[in-house]
Parts: C-alpha cells; sequence; structure tokens
C-alpha cells in the first residue's frame, strides 16, 4: 500500500515539474501572443478609421463602397496578426496560408453568385449608373431606389410594391434612368377628324406649350403632323420640360389639350371603320 502511494506522489510530482517546465519555456510565447492580438486589434480598428475617412473625403465617392474597403483593410490587418500569433508556438505559417487559400477557393466556388452580386454591387456603386432616389427600368425591374447594398438593390415600384433585385441583375443589363438627366422631352400625340382644321390645332397646342411655365423654352415646342391614321390625322406636340416636371406636364398637358379642343370644336375621333353597303341585282330564272 505505502508502495502505491509513493508511486502515485512521484506520478504527481513528474507531471507537475514538466507542466512547471512547459509553462516557463511557453510562458513569454503566450504573454507574446496576447499583446500582439491586442497590438492588431488596435491597429486594425486605428486603420480601419484611417482607409473610411481618406476615401470618405474623395468628392463623389460613394459611403458604402469607403465602408467596405475599410473592412477589408481592417480584417487584412487582423488575419496578418494572427498568423503571427501562430507563428510565436512554432506553427508553420506557410501551411496555414495555402489552407486559407483551398478554403477561399471552395468558398469562392460555392458563393460564386453571391460574389457576383458582390462585384456587381461594387460597380455600381463606384460607377453609380443609378442612385438612390432616382427612378430607373432594368429589364424587367422598374421603381425609384430605395438603397444600393452589395448583394442587392432596394426598389419601390410606382404601385409601392417592395423590390429586391440581386445586383448582378441590374449591372448586366442596360439601365434606363429617368432622373439623370436634367430635362426630357415628351411627345403629345393627340388624333383629330380628317375634317377637322388641322392648323387650327396646331396653333392650340403651341398656345397651351406657351402658357405652361414648366415648358422650356429651348428648345422651342412644336406642332406637326406625325401620322395619318385610320381614323384620325396625329397631331404631335413635342417639348421639353425638367426632368422632376415631366409626369405632371404630361398629365396636364392632354387634360388641357382635351378640353381646348372641345372649346374650339375640335374632334378627337374614335375608330371608326366605313362600311359600303351594295345592292346586288337579282337574276332572272333562265
Amino acid at each position: 500500500m505505502e508502495t502505491q502511494t509513493r508511486q502515485a506522489i512521484d506520478a504527481f510530482q513528474n507531471g507537475f515539474q514538466q507542466l512547471s517546465g512547459l509553462a516557463v519555456t511557453y510562458a513569454f510565447s503566450v504573454l507574446g501572443a496576447i499583446i500582439l492580438l491586442l497590438i492588431g486589434y488596435f491597429l486594425a480598428g486605428v486603420i480601419e478609421r484611417a482607409l473610411k475617412g481618406a476615401i470618405g473625403r474623395v468628392p463623389g465617392f460613394d459611403q458604402t463602397l469607403a465602408q467596405f474597403f475599410a473592412k477589408i483593410g481592417r480584417y487584412v490587418v487582423l488575419a496578418l496578426f494572427i498568423v503571427m500569433v501562430l507563428g510565436q508556438f512554432g506553427v508553420q505559417t506557410a501551411s496555414i496560408i495555402a489552407a486559407i487559400g483551398a478554403v477561399g477557393l471552395a468558398v469562392g466556388l460555392a458563393l460564386q453568385g453571391t460574389l457576383q452580386n458582390i462585384a456587381a454591387g461594387l460597380m455600381l456603386l463606384a460607377l453609380r449608373p443609378l442612385r438612390v432616389g432616382e427612378y430607373v427600368e432594368v429589364g424587367t425591374v422598374k421603381g425609384t431606389v430605395e438603397d444600393i447594398g452589395l448583394f442587392a438593390t432596394r426598389l419601390r415600384t410606382i404601385e409601392g410594391v417592395y423590390v429586391l433585385a440581386p445586383n448582378s441583375t441590374l449591372w448586366s443589363e442596360p439601365v434606363y434612368n429617368f432622373n439623370r438627366n436634367k430635362v426630357r422631352r415628351n411627345d403629345l400625340i393627340i388624333g383629330i377628324g380628317y375634317d377637322d382644321d388641322i392648323d387650327l390645332a396646331q396653333k392650340t397646342m403651341l398656345d397651351l406649350a406657351a402658357k405652361d411655365k414648366r415648358i422650356l423654352r429651348d428648345p422651342a415646342p412644336s406642332a406637326s403632323v406625325s401620322e395619318l391614321g385610320a381614323s384620325s390625322v396625329n397631331v404631335t406636340l413635342r417639348y421639353w420640360t425638367s426632368a422632376s416636371d415631366y409626369l405632371a406636364t404630361r398629365f396636364d398637358m392632354t387634360k388641357a389639350a382635351k378640353l381646348a379642343f372641345d372649346e374650339k370644336g375640335i374632334s378627337i375621333p374614335y375608330p371608326q371603320q366605313e362600311i359600303v353597303y351594295r345592292e346586288v341585282g337579282k337574276q332572272g330564272a333562265g
């Protein structure tokens, strides 16, 4: 019994001595690792704030894109210090970097669509074919832009419907931006009867354009016969307005033209079809 107790005590003492030796051996490594992590965490924050401030001061640079690059800088600094900490314990950093590269490649292949959205989001933020508050049409997607993210863009349709479009979709199609240019042209087409006075109709439309202050004088409005239709002579009033006044002016001018034509006795015919009846003579019995 005494022999077993003595063996247990000797084993405990040997284990304690080994642990003490390991503690002494790695104490400085652990302390150095903690210091490196603290320095890395502090430096990463400094780098992130510095990048965000520097990029944010660039005229016309999107804030979302500035924040994204600042985060990238932070993570790069943290990754470098983690590799340095692992090197303190004798870990082969070359193999770690290779493993990280392999994992990154696998993740990239698995998230190929997501990465495409991120790349497209960066291009949208950099080139800015659309901005918050602008009305755009991109393929089947149309609406007012409310937010441009790194993965998707949020829009609101005229009917108030919520739309979340992937950035890759918006980047791969032509973007029709209805607010980017300051002025827009509208062609107001109204059909009149073939028996009506064309010159009077043109003058009436030009007079309406002259009275509306939202319609620009340069280029000047014009009225012309654009088509001889099946049931009407189509008269077109072409004018320019600011992009913000486009819809309101279009609606008001359409109403004003109808009222003015009614007042001057100019008809706006419905589609009609002319039917001719011919009497066929009866043939006598032979």
